[in-house]
């Protein structure tokens, strides 16, 4: 079968910041939200967490051709990443310049697939849409491209509808145009768009995904968004002149992209000498293959995130399988015993052991 042609970004693309000034341009309440966010984000002063937190996770695959209806092979795989990643499993943490190696994070925070639906019923995880787009067309200069997409992706019709947020992190993976990897919502925006999208070529480590986007970064980086971290360049593009609100991560010029590799450590912006950019950092640019960490003072405004306007995760049902119910004894017929009876003996030998429900006894 033909693969299906998408356009390739030349360089890592998320269009957090787009939706983000949409949103605030658009929705006051939006704006206060945000703002009271911020606001307690800085003044948090929380212990330091020693306790896992897991988040349960509903990845909605839309797809309009076979091959875009990715195996669970492909969707466990990302799960699998962000765990590695958000617990600073992964084996390339050894490339961290030895300048910052003090700065990396174990966050103590891990993902499931859900077990369980909004209505109390065992789940996957995992639903599966068809779509009669052949592709979610993303236009960078349109300045409601998002909320367009969010109209296509995240509703019925060409989509699906998310579950609550407050009990589980929406997941969403389809053909994206555009040259667009992914974009996620910030914490305080509308309910029922809650959540990431990210492409189905750069979702996971196998199946459909492929190099430079196939370590499952970019969720990676979508779901940090999720948790309330900036772009690590504090989205000025060259300004020098606004901050990321994390104090252990260098102040740089801009994103740093494929062109950029750990072997050109260091790499100065902004009179960041002697160590430079801290472009390994998941919330940069660069390719999979070059990020490698969260600092402790990312993880301070994850923490942030978790107390405050995503609390109620602790409090999800999504991870706890669902019970197989008990019958009543009443509900057994109460002729069972007058079964055998009826039906006749078994003939031959006559056996020694039966069968009760669960094994032979």
């Amino acid at each position: 079968m033909a693969k299906t042609p998408v356009d390739k970004p030349h360089h890592r693309t998320c269009a957090v910041m787009p939706h983000h000034y949409f949103l605030a341009e658009t929705d006051a309440v939006y704006r206060d939200n945000r703002r009271m966010i911020e606001s307690s984000t800085r003044t948090a002063r929380l212990a330091t967490r020693t306790a896992i937190i897991r988040i349960p996770v509903v990845v909605h695959v839309l797809f309009h051709t076979d091959e875009e209806n990715i195996e669970m092979s492909q969707i466990e795989s990302q799960i699998a990443a962000l765990n590695r990643d958000y617990r600073m499993q992964n084996v390339d943490k050894g490339h961290i310049p030895a300048a910052f190696r003090a700065f990396a994070a174990d966050t103590l925070i891990e993902f499931g697939l859900a077990v369980r639906d909004p209505d109390g019923n065992a789940t996957t995880g995992v639903t599966r849409t068809r779509t009669s787009k052949t592709i979610f067309p993303y236009d960078s200069t349109d300045p409601q491209a998002t909320k367009k997409l969010d109209d296509m992706i995240k509703f019925g019709g060409f989509g699906k509808a998310g579950w609550p947020r407050d009990s589980y992190l929406n997941l969403w993976t389809c053909s994206l145009g555009g040259g667009l990897l992914g974009y996620a919502q910030f914490p305080g925006g509308p309910l029922a768009t809650d959540g990431v999208v990210i492409l189905n070529r750069a979702f996971g480590t196998n199946g459909i995904a492929g190099p430079p986007y196939n370590l499952g970064r970019t969720a990676v980086q979508e779901v940090g968004h999720w948790l309330n971290l900036l772009h690590i360049w504090g989205d000025d593009n060259g300004g020098c002149g606004q901050s990321d609100s994390v104090d252990d991560t260098p102040n740089q010029a801009g994103p740093n992209g494929a062109e950029v590799r750990i072997e050109n450590f260091p790499h100065v912006t902004c009179n960041n000498a002697p160590n430079g950019d801290m472009f390994m950092n998941y919330m940069d640019y660069v390719d999979d293959d070059t990020m490698f960490m969260f600092t402790t003072g990312q993880l301070a405004r994850m923490n942030a995130t978790l107390a405050g306007p995503r609390a109620l995760l602790s409090q999800s049902m999504g991870l706890t399988p669902v019970a197989t119910p008990a019958l009543a004894p009443e509900a057994v017929a109460l002729a069972a015993p007058l079964v055998r009876t009826i039906l006749g003996d078994e003939r031959g030998e006559r056996p020694t052991r039966e069968f009760d429900g669960v094994s032979w006894v």
